[in-house]
C-alpha cells in the first residue's frame, strides 16, 4: 500500500487516495469501515471509482461509505451525516480523499460539540429587496411571528437606481443604506451567510455551524454575479474604460466614462438570459448616447450593443419603439454575440459569435468604453441544493411561488426558476403572494393568491424619458395605467427617478402594499 496512513485517534484514521488492492491490507490492519471523501472523476480516469473500492471492501469484509466532499470543503451537512454515521458504523474507520486533509477536516467538524438548534416561526435566507419586504408584509400581518432573517451584508442597496447613476441622473449615495436601519425591528437579524439546507429536518445551517430550526422557510438570496466567467474582466473593471452599472461601486465609473468620452468605440455588452432586470444593459447605452448626442459627440462615436440572445427584448410588443432609439442613436446591433475575455490594457475584447449555422466563431473588437453586464446565475449554496432545478436556480411553483415537493418553503425574488423578469417590481408583487400564501399554510387553509408573472422594467431611452414596460408571464401585458406602454413618457421617467425610489425606502421595506394585486389567468 503506497499512502501512508494518519492516525486522528483510536476509532478513526485517514489517507489519500487508495486503490482496490489496498482493501486487504487494511483488513489484516483492523481497519473494519472505509469512507470515501473523494468525488469520482475528480482525479481523471486514473482515479479508481468508489464502486470499485466498495466491491473490494465487501470482498474482505469491510463495511464502505461514499460520502463525497468537494475541494472547496465540507459542508455542516456533511459534517452532521459523518456524525451519525460515526454512531452506525463498525470501529476503527478508514476515509480517504486526494491527500486525506478532506477527510480530516470534515472529521474535527463532524466531532465538535453540537450547537444547541435555535428555533424560529419563519426563517428568511436573505435580507435583500425581496427578503426585507416580505419579513416586513408578514409581520405587519401578525406582529407575533419569530423571525430570523439570514444576511451576512451590513449595507442595504437600492440597485434600480444604478443605471440612474451611470446616466449622470442619481446620485449614488443615495442607493445606500445600512442594513440595520431597513430589517424590520421585530425580526431577528443573523449576521451570517447560508451554508447549507437540510429540507427533511426543516433546518439551515450557517457557515459557523449554527443550525437554525424553522417552520416556514422563505428563500430569495438573490442572484450571483458570475464575473470570473469571463476572462481577464475582474482585473481590469474599474480603470481602462471598463466599467458595469451592474456594481455600486463602478456605476459612478461609467459615468465618468461617459462624460470623457469625445469619440472612438464603445461596446456595450448582455449575457445570456436570464439576468436580473432584462433591460439594464440597453439601458446603459440609450443615457449614454442621450448624453453624448446632447454634447454633439454621438456622430464621432461608434456604438455597438453586443448581445448573447437573438432579440432586442423578449416581449415583442416593447421592440418596435426600442429600435427607433436604436436607430435615432446610430447604435450597431450584434446578436448572438457573447462577450468571453478583457484585456484591459490593451483596449481588447473578445465575442463567441455564433451564425446562423450555428458555428461559433472568436471575433476580437477594440474599445474606448466597454460597459459589460455579466453572466448570472444562482448561489453557489442553492445550485449545490436538492432544492434547486437542473439549471440552478430554486425550483418554485409558478404559480404559489411554493417549493414543488417541500410545500413549507417559500422562494421569491431573483433565485426563482419561474420565467417572469428578475426585478424589484416582481419581488413587490411576490411578496403578497406569499405573505398570504405562507400564513395560509399556518392555519391549514387553501392557498388564497397566485402570482401572474408580472414584472415591470422601466425602459429609460433617453434622460427625462422612459418606456414603462409591464408584463407578466408569456409577455402577457400588464399595464398598471390606462395609457399605451409603448410610448416614451416623462411621466415614466418621474416614476422611475424619483417615485419608486422614495416608494422603495418608505413602502415596500415597510411592507406598505400599493399596487400589489395580481391578476392571473
Amino acid at each position: 500500500m503506497e499512502q501512508s496512513i494518519k492516525r486522528i485517534d483510536a476509532s478513526f484514521s485517514v489517507a489519500g487516495q487508495i486503490d482496490p488492492a489496498d482493501l486487504t491490507v487494511l483488513a489484516a490492519q483492523g481497519f473494519r469501515t472505509v469512507i470515501c471523501n473523494r468525488p469520482d472523476h475528480e482525479g481523471g480516469p486514473q482515479q479508481p471509482d468508489h464502486t470499485a473500492i466498495e466491491q473490494a471492501a465487501h470482498a474482505v469484509g469491510l463495511s464502505f461509505v461514499y460520502l463525497p466532499v468537494l475541494t472547496t470543503g465540507a459542508t455542516p451537512e456533511q459534517a452532521s451525516q459523518l456524525r451519525q454515521l460515526l454512531n452506525e458504523l463498525p470501529k476503527p474507520v478508514l476515509a480517504y480523499c486526494r491527500t486525506g486533509n478532506r477527510s480530516s477536516k470534515l472529521y474535527e467538524a463532524a466531532t465538535q460539540p453540537a450547537r444547541e438548534l435555535k428555533q424560529y416561526d419563519v426563517v428568511v435566507v436573505g435580507g435583500g429587496s425581496a427578503g426585507i419586504s416580505v419579513t416586513a408584509s408578514l409581520l405587519k400581518r401578525n406582529a407575533s411571528l419569530r423571525i430570523a432573517v439570514i444576511e451576512p451584508n451590513s449595507e442595504h442597496y437600492y440597485q434600480p437606481a444604478w443605471t440612474l447613476v451611470g446616466g449622470g441622473a442619481y446620485d449614488v449615495k443615495d442607493t445606500v443604506r445600512p442594513t440595520a436601519q431597513v430589517m424590520p425591528k421585530a425580526a431577528v437579524w443573523i449576521k451570517a451567510s447560508l451554508s447549507a439546507f437540510a429540507p427533511q429536518r426543516k433546518v439551515v445551517l450557517l457557515c459557523d455551524g449554527t443550525e437554525l430550526g424553522y417552520q416556514q422557510l422563505i428563500v430569495c438570496p438573490g442572484l450571483q454575479l458570475a464575473w470570473e466567467n469571463i476572462e481577464g474582466l475582474e482585473e481590469t473593471l474599474g480603470k481602462n474604460g471598463v466599467t458595469s452599472n451592474y456594481r455600486h461601486d463602478l456605476a459612478p465609473y461609467t459615468w465618468e466614462l461617459v462624460r470623457n468620452l469625445r469619440g472612438g468605440k464603445a461596446l456595450f455588452t448582455q449575457p445570456g438570459m436570464p439576468i436580473k432586470c432584462a433591460g439594464a444593459p440597453q439601458k446603459a447605452m440609450y443615457l449614454s448616447c442621450d448624453y453624448w448626442r446632447k454634447q454633439g459627440v454621438l456622430d464621432s462615436i461608434a456604438v455597438e450593443f453586443n448581445l448573447a440572445g437573438a432579440v432586442l427584448f423578449g416581449v415583442p410588443t416593447f421592440v418596435p419603439p426600442l429600435m427607433k432609439y436604436v436607430q435615432a442613436y446610430n447604435a450597431q446591433l450584434a446578436f448572438q454575440s457573447n462577450l468571453v475575455k478583457v484585456d484591459g490594457p490593451n483596449k481588447k475584447a473578445w465575442f463567441e459569435v455564433t451564425d446562423a449555422a450555428g458555428q461559433v466563431t472568436r471575433v476580437e473588437k477594440s474599445f474606448d468604453l466597454l460597459h459589460v453586464v455579466p453572466p448570472q446565475q444562482a448561489p453557489d449554496v442553492i445550485r449545490r441544493s436538492e432544492l434547486a432545478d437542473k439549471a440552478g436556480w430554486f425550483e418554485t411553483d409558478p404559480a404559489t411561488l411554493q417549493h414543488p415537493r417541500y410545500p413549507e418553503i417559500f422562494a421569491l425574488g431573483d433565485v426563482c426558476n419561474t420565467t417572469n423578469a428578475k426585478t424589484a417590481a416582481a419581488a413587490r408583487k411576490q411578496v403578497v403572494v406569499v405573505a398570504d400564501n405562507l400564513l395560509a399554510l399556518r392555519s391549514n387553509a387553501p392557498l388564497p393568491k397566485r402570482y401572474d408573472g408580472y414584472g415591470s422594467c422601466p425602459l429609460t431611452v433617453e434622460k427625462g424619458k422612459v418606456i414603462l414596460a409591464e408584463f407578466g408571464y408569456g409577455g402577457k401585458l400588464l399595464p398598471t395605467f390606462p395609457l399605451d406602454p409603448t410610448v416614451a413618457r416623462k411621466s415614466a421617467w418621474l416614476l422611475k427617478a424619483t417615485l419608486l425610489p422614495w416608494f422603495y425606502w418608505h413602502g415596500m421595506l415597510k411592507g406598505r402594499e400599493w399596487f400589489t394585486d395580481c391578476k392571473p389567468d
